[in-house]
C-alpha cells in the first residue's frame, strides 16, 4: 500500500502548541480569504489537500488527532475527508466520540496487519496523519512520500511533527510550491537507508 503525510507544520517543525491547540493556523490563514476566495478551513485546505484527498483511499490518524477533530464539531459540508475510509489508532480509547461515528472506527493492534487488511479490502493509497502516527510509519519504513505545508510562522513550544526517527531516511524528488499567504508546500519521496 502506498502510505502518505500531507501536513501543515510550522517553520519550526510543530504541529500544535503544547496544549495541542492549532489555533495558529487560524491565524496564519486568515489572510488566504482575501487572496483565494476558494480556500476554506483555516486557510490550509487549499486546492492542494483538495486534489491530494481526492488521491487517497483511505485515511490512518491517531487518536490525539481525532480528540482535535472531534473538538472542531464540524457540519457535514464542512468535513475535510468525503468518501475516505477513516482508522483511528488507539489502545486507550475504544470508541469515536459521537460527533465523529459516521465518519470513523478505532483500531487496537498490530500496523502491518492493518495495512495488510486495508490492501486486501481494495484500498491502496493511504494517508496518514497525526504526530506520533507519523513517526511510528517512518519507524516502520511504510512512508512513501510526504508533503509537509510550510505554515508561515514560528511557535516557541509546541508539539514537534516528528519524534525519534531510529533511522536515517533520504528525502528525494523535492517539488516546492510557493502560495500567496506566505505557506509554502515541499513535497518528498522517502528512501530508507
Amino acid at each position: 500500500m502506498h502510505c502518505s503525510i500531507f501536513i501543515a507544520p510550522s517553520v519550526n517543525g510543530f504541529i500544535a502548541t503544547q496544549d495541542g491547540g492549532v489555533d495558529w493556523l487560524e491565524i496564519v490563514g486568515a489572510s488566504v480569504s482575501k487572496i483565494d476566495e476558494k480556500s476554506e478551513l483555516m486557510g490550509y485546505f487549499n486546492d492542494s489537500f483538495k486534489n491530494y484527498i481526492k488521491s487517497v483511499d483511505c485515511m490512518i490518524m491517531g487518536r490525539k488527532l481525532m480528540e482535535v477533530l472531534s473538538s472542531f464539531d464540524l457540519s457535514p459540508e464542512q468535513w475535510p475527508y468525503p468518501n475516505t475510509k477513516i482508522i483511528v489508532l488507539s489502545n486507550t480509547v475504544k470508541e469515536v466520540p459521537k460527533n465523529l461515528s459516521n465518519y470513523m472506527e478505532i483500531y487496537s493492534g498490530s500496523i502491518p496487519t492493518l495495512i495488510k487488511k486495508l490492501e486486501t479490502q481494495g484500498y491502496k493509497k493511504a494517508y496518514i496523519d497525526g504526530g506520533v502516527t507519523i513517526t511510528t510509519f517512518i519507524n516502520l519504513g511504510l512512508i512513501n512520500e510526504m508533503t509537509l505545508t510550510l505554515a508561515p510562522i514560528l511557535l516557541g513550544k509546541g508539539i514537534a511533527l516528528f519524534g525519534d526517527i531510529f533511522n536515517e531516511v533520504k528525502l528525494e524528488n523535492a517539488q516546492v510550491k510557493v502560495f500567496p499567504n506566505n505557506f509554502v508546500e515541499l513535497k518528498y519521496t522517502l528512501k530508507y537507508l
